[in-house]
């Protein structure tokens, strides 16, 4: 089987799971009833016989598809000999609330080592969300999520054809499949594999050995759907929702959500859809970030470098709550502020770099052996070994955001500065620790340079939350905190700069890093200082490909890994920022429509960019690369002339 290109999906989510569909309209991963719970449609990672649900018009070819405006909503438009017919596929969302909202009272337990981390801001007491909110899930509607696709007939007479083959736990569990009822009474066809359900509401297939095919003809006017439900196995089936209904809800969710959003109207159709992707990688009731939707799509095709990035990174979360604060979305800051407290509550000396939706820390790595792997990349992984990875930098990403949610407007809970001021000791207690680098290198650890400046920024920003803020510190810690930050400054520009004045990715080294691109977003050094322009010309020498896209790094030199991998979309519009902020004009537009023209046709990007084969690479589609786009535009409408 030939594997469909990355860039052929669409992304269809509830802001609580998220499903690929292919142009030809296979869905060939889906993952219900979260984000990270194990695929039930697999094919993407492996064969046909791993799972997949494909909707298709006979002898049909498609014309075109969309998102409807401001929403996650696809829309896909067939031509046959016979006839046209419109399929509108989405992941409905109904019910709930923003999360944090409505969440149980905390007392604020000072036996709490965020509440201890406080000793001179008083007890930390009130109202949620604090770390005891957690439980506010259990107010959730996990006990079903729909999957709809609708097919309309516009003109003539069309044929739609389908095959539905249902594999739980990717691709391996193959389900008991049987006609039965739902609560309302009406005949559905049911698919059980230990707790999950599936039920598929709409015209009848028929089985075809392990799986189930379909055949229905459509007249000019009409119309049909089927509705594909997850729900707990031992729970009655949900009957069917009423599918116009919860369209009009869907739409109204993602375009009430989107209006609240404000977008410059210079690269508004990506920049909107980049904002988009990051909500529909938002857990809609945790307000926990996933990286991206998938697994195991590979940065170096037919290579090891596959992982699991259905998690919610600290650092991807945080840089992506300041691309949407800086378009006025504070809402989603606030939200994500409460996963925070949630995740790290009661032990912020075990601070991880990663969490699940929920805020779990245990994310252990396993291979997948059944699967053959996208284009015979292989392993494929589920869960993430970085997890357990001590990363210089995260804290600072997190700080950063923190400041600009106080910047924004958004005051301080009972909770958030004592947990700001944990993290702050964490970090002092890892002042002189080596690391593995913002890129989760699998080699020795090191100091980064990129990550010995994020530490420095831990201290500015607790500094500032003092002195321009007046949020409680004793005259000793501050006093200390500037002491380590002056220290940490000068040590960076001791051993973390070259013979050249470059900054080196690491102490010592001779090599480069593009993750250096991200000091002047700091504050530590303007984009024009001439550390900054000799490390750019660095990266331009060392890191820049043939087409003028850059890598991250020399996978040579601390990578850990064989193989290699392609230029890094977010690394690439760090650049564009450079050169914006630095009066290279011309050639940061140049470079932004060279990575516009990396995008699919629905304005989704992947990790990486292939620029010989000229196709996408890495998992997608990736918050990393969306909230890099949106930082670009930004830079370049400040230094609009």
């Amino acid at each position: 089987m030939t594997s469909p290109l990355i860039e052929d999906h669409a992304l269809l989510s509830d802001q609580r799971a998220t499903a690929l569909v292919t142009r030809e309209g296979v869905i060939n991963w889906l993952c219900l009833p979260r984000f990270d719970s194990d695929a039930l449609f697999c094919s993407l990672l492996g064969d046909d016989e791993n799972g997949h649900w494909s909707l298709r018009i006979a002898d049909g070819e498609v014309l075109s598809r969309r998102y409807l405006p401001g929403t996650m909503v696809l829309e896909t438009v067939w031509r046959s000999p016979t006839g046209t017919a419109t399929v509108t596929e989405y992941m409905p969302i109904t019910g709930g609330g923003e999360s944090g909202t409505g969440a149980g009272t905390d007392t604020g337990d000072s036996d709490s080592a965020v509440a201890d981390a406080d000793s001179t801001g008083g007890e930390a007491t009130g109202s949620s969300p604090g770390p005891g909110s957690a439980s506010s899930l259990s107010g959730d509607v996990d006990d079903h999520a729909d999957l709809v696709r609708h097919v309309e007939c516009h003109e003539g007479e069309v044929e739609v054809l389908q095959e539905l083959k249902i594999r739980f736990e990717y691709g391996q569990a193959v389900p008991w499949v049987r006609r039965g009822e739902d609560e309302a009474g009406n005949r559905v066809l049911i698919a059980v594999a230990g707790g999950d359900g599936i039920a598929l509401h709409g015209p009848a297939l028929t089985p075809h050995g392990r799986t189930h095919r379909g055949t229905q003809r459509l007249r000019a006017g009409e119309s049909t759907c089927w509705v594909l439900t997850w729900f707990p196995s031992w729970q009655q089936v949900p009957a069917a929702l009423e599918s116009e209904a919860a369209l009009e809800a869907t739409i109204a969710e993602w375009t009430g959500w989107l209006g609240q959003v404000r977008v410059d109207a210079e690269y508004e159709e990506p920049v909107t859809r980049s904002l988009l992707v990051l909500r529909a990688l938002t857990h809609r009731r945790t307000g926990g970030i996933i990286a991206a939707a998938t697994t195991s799509l590979p940065e170096d095709f037919g290579g090891v470098r596959n992982w699991d990035y259905r998690y919610c990174w600290l650092r991807d979360a945080a840089l992506s709550l300041e691309a949407l604060l800086g378009h006025g979305h504070v809402d989603a800051a606030a939200t994500w502020r409460d996963w925070l407290l949630r995740a790290i509550a009661g032990d912020p000396e075990r601070l991880q770099i990663m969490y699940s939706i929920t805020g779990d820390r245990n994310l252990p790595e396993r291979e997948v052996q059944h699967l053959a792997g996208y284009e015979g990349s292989v392993p494929v992984r589920v869960g993430n070994g970085a997890a357990d990875q001590y990363q210089a930098d995260v804290v600072g990403e997190v700080m950063i955001a923190l400041a600009a949610m106080r910047d924004a407007g958004l005051e301080e809970t009972a909770w958030s500065w004592p947990l700001q001021k944990a993290l702050v000791r964490y970090t002092e207690d890892r002042i002189d620790e080596p690391d593995q680098g913002i890129w989760e290198m699998r080699g020795d650890p090191a100091y980064f340079t990129h990550g010995r400046v994020m530490v420095w920024a831990t201290f500015d920003r607790a500094v500032r939350a003092v002195e321009d803020h007046g949020l409680p510190a004793t005259t000793e810690q501050v006093t200390r905190w500037k002491h380590i930050r002056d220290q940490v400054r000068e040590e960076i520009m001791t051993r973390g700069v070259g013979a050249d004045g470059a900054f080196t990715q690491t102490y010592g080294s001779t090599e480069v890093d593009a993750s250096l691109l991200q000091i002047p977003h700091t504050g530590f050094l303007p984009a024009n200082d001439p550390h900054m322009l000799a490390t750019v010309a660095r990266i331009e020498q060392d890191l820049r490909t043939e087409d003028g896209l850059i890598l991250r790094y020399r996978t040579q030199g601390q990578d850990g890994l064989p193989g290699d991998e392609h230029p890094f979309l977010v690394c690439c519009f760090w650049l564009v920022e450079q050169y914006a902020a630095s009066g290279r004009r011309d050639e940061a537009e140049a470079l932004m429509e060279q990575l516009l023209g990396c995008a699919n046709d629905l304005h989704l990007l992947a990790e990486e960019f292939d620029s010989g084969a000229g196709r996408m690479a890495g998992n997608f589609p990736q918050a990393f690369s969306h909230l890099g786009l949106i930082r670009a535009v930004d830079a370049l409408a400040t230094t609009r002339d």
